[in-house]
């Protein structure tokens, strides 16, 4: 049974101060200075733009505002189509005055670029309204005329999820200088995909999270979806474009596979056409990971494609696959594969069934027939399959055993048994808030998460200082330093010099208001000396009682973390899942790790207020 208290005069009044500092304060702002309004109850026939008389929609602001203006969308629902269109030398930014709370949606393609160079948008929630809903949810290709192209396009900060048709994302046709980052994709339809790179020219693709979960749209799961990303070219010289060229994917998460048995995390070409469909192609420093059952072809694969780069890649978990790390081929008129690089990869199955479908089946770590690829380069990648032996096959062209700079070796990364789905959980009113089911606040926010606690090899991992630094990336998957030891670390992590980590045992823990729970901190590698000083920090909890004993702590010895989960002071606590922070520090070096516990009853708890006289 749910149970809901009244609350008392302050404590409202508390909760409405600290809402007023949970979000950005828009002050009264005029169309002189460069800022812009669009909200749901605004005109385009009689507002003028300013935060008092908005406009009322997207593509109306763009008509209007002059280069170097700033569009704000206030929150709500916004029904229909947006055109992002117009030339903008400095650029404009479209964006959602509260991230992730201006809803964009249409029974067709949500967003369409064809006529636009130098837009963001930026920090919206964008999807199909529902089944029977026209093809493609965001499209940019090029329809300019004469020598230009659709160009200098940005999607940042976006949820873009739930197509019903197609893609969520096309870029197709010529477009160029597209910059996609910090997003979160998932649930396209049919055999389609996340995004669809097709014959365009310099696009970048970063700093992403891409994910199915059909269930927690309350959809079906039909294992007919294709890969989350793929770069091709379909149509030839039919735009001008032969072959898409020029593409970066780096610095993105895979994880949760609910696709078909035929396709791939990433996909480099994919129609069978007798020429390159994709060339000069760098992916690196992504995370893919393999906690979902669903079997998948591999979570790499090319078919006709030249001058690819796969660098400083993780791909670790259970991962059930046909084959494990890569599949290369050919299929209907397309050309020999050829310089398929791959350096500094972790390839970590730590269930000892690399590349099998189930348990029952045998494991394989390549899908590569011989002649369908004329060269390769496999070098100082890192090999784990739980202590069992890699798989090889003779018939295969490419063999872990190919790399003669190879180690196999625990890579040490998080197991991936408690990992939450970090899908976006939208709320009506203020209360409880909006957020991913996690219990980050932003996509960015889900991001580090999984790093942490999913791509981040602990003291001791065979991964640390073992890259080839000729072909190491200069940062990592969250945009650091490399190297920071004697030599780059393999795989998309690289490791702080932090001279020690920090654990937490178990990683995440279910209660029940009222309830309490503890958990095991512990520091490594066993040889570090130095005192280390724990300090707390929590991303989601208010006022809820959180005890650290000791504070100081020495390898060998550990602390006990105690989170009350009742009390809850002047603010409510809501069910689901919070994070707490612990951070240590010895002086000179310094370390983080997170705790998560899910209250799982919907029931609101307040302190009650007592006055004395």
């Amino acid at each position: 049974m749910k149970t809901y208290r009244l609350l008392s005069p302050l404590i409202v009044a508390g909760i409405v101060f600290a809402l007023a500092y949970s979000y950005p304060i828009i002050s009264p702002t005029y169309a002189q200075n460069g800022t812009y309004y669009v909200a749901t109850d605004g005109s385009d026939e009689t507002g003028d733009g300013t935060e008092a008389q908005p406009w009322a929609t997207i593509t109306h602001a763009l008509d209007e505002v002059p280069d170097s203006s700033t569009i704000l969308v206030q929150s709500g629902e916004y029904n229909g189509r947006v055109r992002l269109r117009g030339t903008f030398t400095q650029g404009v930014t479209v964006r959602s005055a509260i991230p992730y709370q201006a809803r964009l949606r249409h029974n067709d393609t949500v967003v369409t670029c064809f006529y636009g160079q130098g837009i963001t948008l930026e920090g919206f929630d964008i999807a199909h309204s529902g089944p029977g809903a026209g093809a493609l949810v965001v499209q940019i290709q090029d329809l300019l005329e004469g020598e230009a192209a659709v160009s200098r396009i940005t999607l940042r900060d976006n949820i873009l999820h739930d197509s019903y048709n197609n893609d969520l994302l096309k870029i197709n046709n010529g477009a160029r200088d597209i910059l996609v980052e910090g997003n979160m994709f998932y649930n396209q339809t049919g055999s389609d995909e996340h995004i669809d790179v097709n014959s365009v020219v310099s696009v970048t693709l970063q700093d992403n999270v891409f994910f199915n979960d059909f269930a927690g749209s309350g959809r079906e799961n039909v294992n007919d979806t294709s890969s989350f990303i793929v770069i091709k070219d379909s149509n030839g010289d039919g735009d001008g474009q032969v072959g898409s060229e020029h593409i970066t994917v780096r610095r993105n998460i895979f994880l949760n596979w609910e696709g078909n048995t035929g396709t791939n995390f990433v996909l480099i070409g994919e129609d069978g056409n007798p020429y390159y469909e994709a060339r000069d192609i760098l992916i690196e420093n992504n995370l893919m990971l393999g906690n979902a059952p669903n079997v998948m072809r591999a979570a790499f694969g090319v078919k006709g494609g030249r001058d690819i780069i796969f660098r400083n890649n993780t791909v670790v978990g259970d991962l059930p696959a046909l084959a494990f790390a890569m599949r290369l081929n050919t299929e209907g008129d397309n050309p020999s594969n050829e310089n398929i690089q791959f350096y500094n990869n972790i390839w970590a199955d730590p269930t000892g069934t690399m590349g099998a479908e189930n348990p029952s089946r045998p494991n394989d770590f390549s899908d590569t027939p011989i002649g369908e690829t004329l060269s390769f380069t496999l070098s100082h990648n890192l090999y784990w399959n739980g202590g069992i032996a890699i798989p090889e096959d003779s018939g295969e062209l490419i063999n872990y055993s190919d790399d003669v700079h190879g180690i196999t070796g625990d890579p040490q990364l998080g197991a991936q048994t408690d990992l939450i789905v970090p899908h976006w959980e939208p709320q009506e009113g203020w209360y409880p808030p909006s957020r991913f089911a996690d219990g980050s606040a932003t996509i960015r926010e889900a991001f580090k998460f999984l790093v942490t606690l999913y791509g981040t090899p602990i003291a001791g991992s065979a991964a640390i200082d073992a890259a080839d630094p000729g072909y190491a990336p200069q940062e990592d998957i969250l945009g650091r330093e490399r190297p920071k030891g004697n030599a780059p670390d393999i795989g998309a992590y690289e490791t702080q010099d932090a001279g020690f980590t920090l654990h937490v045992t178990p990683p995440s823990q279910r209660v029940p208001f009222g309830g309490t729970i503890t958990y095991t901190v512990q520091l490594a590698p066993p040889d570090f000396t130095d005192a280390v000083t724990l300090t707390l920090k929590s991303t989601t909890v208010f006022d809820v009682p959180i005890i650290l004993a000791p504070n100081v702590i020495t390898a060998g010895n550990t602390a006990v973390l105690t989170v009350g989960a009742l009390y809850c002071g002047s603010i409510v606590i809501w069910p689901g899942w919070h994070h707490v922070s612990i951070m240590g520090d010895s002086g000179k070096y310094m370390a983080t790790t997170d705790a998560r516990f899910d209250l799982y009853e919907e029931t609101y708890i307040y302190l009650p207020l007592i006055v004395r006289q």
